[in-house]
């Protein structure tokens, strides 16, 4: 498990976090997609009441997610499970890691990647633009394996990494 920023601790996202995990998520959109898509097709999508009932329901009732958390304010998230698209390479799916801009480079990120997925096989899909995104994944050996879907909210392409462990 990588350590930690001092200050900084993993948990299990409850109902109650639902409020600020949504903003939380949303400037983490706007942080990594900002620079990326039609801002206005960005803010199109970024409803702050939508996204923290689908967060409230999501952690009520679907994969668990991780919050690393500074001082009572969520800094990041991962989320992962079963795999959600029919012709998935791999049972399982890393759905989603974000942090915000500022806690870039400080572990967060890897920590929450660790604790979320373990050592398991996994994809995911990370916009084609998101350069930094896709070099977190490659260092934590995922590579592309030529999957590509356009992601309609955002006007943008999102290509597929795998990474394939052999089993324990």
């Amino acid at each position: 498990m990588t350590a930690l920023p001092p200050g900084v601790d993993l948990r299990p996202a409850t109902p109650d976090d639902a409020a600020a995990g949504a903003r939380l998520h949303l400037a983490c959109w706007r942080e990594a997609y900002g620079p990326l898509v039609d801002p206005a097709l960005l803010e199109a999508a970024l409803d702050e009441d939508r996204w923290t009932r689908r967060w409230r329901e999501q952690v009520a009732d679907g994969p668990p997610r991780l919050l690393a958390v500074h001082d009572d304010e969520p800094v990041g998230f991962v989320t992962c499970g079963p795999a959600r698209h029919e012709d998935a390479p791999l049972p399982f799916e890393l759905y989603a890691v974000y942090v915000r801009a500022a806690w870039h480079g400080t572990g967060v990120a890897q920590a929450l990647l660790d604790a979320g997925l373990g050592d398991r096989s996994a994809y995911l899909w990370v916009l084609e633009g998101n350069a930094r995104a896709r070099r977190f994944y490659a260092r934590n050996g995922f590579v592309a394996d030529g999957g590509r879907q356009h992601y309609r909210p955002l006007d943008a392409w999102e290509l597929r990494m795998l990474r394939r462990r052999a089993p324990s």
